[in-house]
């Protein structure tokens, strides 16, 4: 059964990659017309070399993969070690924003 969240319930959520990293936790909800367009989220010690020391990014709504007690996100939308990232106010809908 489908059950409906508040968004203040999902604030400071933990998130976790869909391989299982711990990758941060939920700060804020970008919304749009209305509608959930991202999620800024402060990122974890292990993953902050990979966004050139921001403390954290924002994922588009559609890398999540699941809300629950946890908040997943598509591992295979996170830029490899060594490939840069879109910073923030970047056009495309489609990139992970460090902040």
């Amino acid at each position: 059964m489908l059950r409906i969240k508040n968004v203040t319930e999902i604030l400071g959520k933990h998130v976790y990659t869909s391989e299982g990293d711990y990758f941060g936790q939920i700060e804020e909800v970008n919304l749009v017309d209305n509608k959930i367009d991202g999620w800024k989220i402060r990122i974890g010690n292990s993953f902050m070399s990979m966004f050139g020391g921001a403390r954290g990014v924002v994922v588009p709504h559609q890398f999540v993969k699941a809300i629950g007690d946890v908040f997943i996100i598509n591992k295979a939308s996170l830029p490899d070690r060594g490939e840069s990232f879109v910073v923030e106010g970047a056009e495309s809908a489609g990139t992970i924003s460090g902040i």
